[in-house]
C-alpha cells in the first residue's frame, strides 16, 4: 500500500512538472491574431466615426495610430512534496502557480508633416484610375473623390466652403457609369513626351445607347469629338480638348463632405453648436452616407460612438453607408505615401 501511494505521488509530480515545462506559445497564436485584429478594426472604425462627428461640430479631428503591440505570457509552477511513514501514514503534496499576460502597446499621434501628407494631400490621379480599372463604379468614386472635372463642379457640403453641384456633374457620372458597365471605356498607361501618362479611351464598336452616353460625356467635358484617347491630368481645367483634367479631394475634404450628412439633434442646431444637415439642392441624388444620432445607444449598429451627450452610429442594415465608410478607410491608405514603418508590429514572447 505504501509503495502504491508513493508511486501515485511521484506520478502526479511528474505530470505537473511536464505540464509546466510545455510551451504555451503555439496555443496563443490563433487567439492573439484574431483578438488583436478584431480590437484594432473596431478601434479604427470608432476613431474614424468620432472624427467625422467632431468635424460636424467644428471640433479638431485627432488620429492615434497603433505602431506596435508586444504581448508577453509567463507561466510559473512550483511543487512541494513530502511523505513520511511510521505507525500512521502521512503524505503531503503542495503546489503553487502563476500566470501573467503583459501587453505593451505603442501609439503614435498623427501630427505635423505626416498629418499634412496623409489627410491634406489630394488623392493621387493614378490611385483613382486604378480603382476604376479594378471595377469600382465611376459614379460612386467621382461623387466622393472628385471635386471638379474639366470645370464641372461636384457638390461640397461643409458650410465653410459650401458649393452647389453643377447639375451636369450628376448627368456626367451617370453616363460614365453606364459606359463603364458596358465595357465601353478603358484606361491605359502609355509613354507621352517621354513620360508615362494615364489615358482614357472609348471603344468604337458599341451600341447606340452607349454611343449616346459617350456623346453626352464628350459634350459635358468639351472633348474633341474625333479623338478616341484622352490624357488624364491633375487640375480643374484642361489645356485643350484632348485632355481630361481631374481635381481630386484630400482625405480631410472627403471627411468634411461626409460629415455634412450626419444627422444631429435639432437642439444643437438651434443653439448654434452646428449647422443644419446638408442637402443635394433638389438634384434627386441620394446622400453619400447616413449617420444617425440619438440620446440613447442603439441596439444594433455597424459602428457607434458617443460624443458629448449623444450617440452617433451607422445602422448595421444600411449597406450603402457601410460601404462608403469602408471606402473612406481604404482611401486613407492611398494617401499614405511616406516612409512605412510596418504598422502595427505584433510581438508575442511566450515562456
Amino acid at each position: 500500500m505504501k509503495n502504491i501511494r508513493l508511486n501515485v505521488i511521484i506520478a502526479t509530480l511528474l505530470v505537473i512538472l511536464l505540464t509546466g515545462c510545455a510551451g504555451i506559445g503555439p496555443g496563443t497564436i490563433t487567439r492573439d491574431q484574431f483578438d488583436y485584429v478584431g480590437a484594432l478594426s473596431d478601434s479604427w472604425k470608432k476613431q474614424m466615426l468620432l472624427n467625422l462627428v467632431k468635424i460636424r461640430y467644428a471640433d479638431a479631428p485627432m488620429f492615434l495610430e497603433v505602431s506596435s503591440i508586444i504581448n508577453q505570457y509567463e507561466v510559473e509552477s512550483e511543487i512541494n512534496l513530502s511523505a513520511t511513514w511510521s505507525n500512521i501514514d502521512s503524505q503531503t503534496v503542495g503546489g503553487s502557480g502563476k500566470y501573467s499576460d503583459r501587453p505593451t502597446i505603442t501609439y503614435n499621434l498623427l501630427t505635423g508633416e505626416k498629418f499634412f501628407r496623409n489627410l491634406m494631400t489630394p488623392i493621387p490621379i493614378n490611385g483613382l484610375m486604378l480603382l476604376i480599372q479594378a471595377g469600382y463604379p465611376i459614379d460612386f468614386l467621382f461623387r466622393i473623390v472628385v471635386q471638379t472635372i474639366n470645370g464641372v463642379d461636384n457638390r461640397f457640403g461643409p458650410k465653410i466652403m459650401e458649393r452647389s453641384g453643377d447639375p451636369r456633374f450628376y448627368r456626367l457620372v451617370e453616363a460614365m457609369q453606364r459606359v463603364q458597365k458596358s465595357g465601353g471605356v478603358g484606361i491605359q498607361v502609355k509613354p507621352i513626351d517621354k513620360k508615362e501618362a494615364i489615358v482614357i479611351f472609348f471603344r468604337q464598336r458599341i451600341g447606340d445607347e452607349i454611343a449616346r452616353d459617350i456623346s453626352t460625356i464628350r459634350q459635358i467635358l468639351g472633348l474633341n469629338p474625333d479623338t478616341q484617347e484622352f490624357r488624364v491630368v491633375y487640375g480643374a481645367f484642361a489645356a485643350d480638348d484632348q485632355k481630361i483634367a481631374v481635381l481630386t479631394r484630400s482625405i480631410l475634404q472627403i471627411m468634411m463632405e461626409l460629415a455634412s450628412y450626419i444627422e444631429v439633434p435639432e437642439k444643437d442646431i438651434n443653439e448654434g453648436r452646428t449647422t443644419a444637415i446638408a442637402n443635394e439642392n433638389g438634384s434627386g441624388v441620394s446622400p453619400l452616407m447616413r449617420i444617425r444620432s440619438d440620446t440613447s445607444r442603439p441596439e444594433e449598429a455597424f459602428v457607434v460612438v458617443q460624443y458629448r451627450n449623444n450617440w452617433f452610429w451607422i445602422d448595421d442594415t444600411d449597406f450603402a453607408s457601410k460601404r462608403m465608410f469602408l471606402f473612406l478607410m481604404l482611401l486613407i491608405s492611398l494617401t499614405d505615401t511616406g516612409d512605412q514603418t510596418g504598422a502595427p508590429i505584433v510581438t508575442v514572447p511566450t515562456n
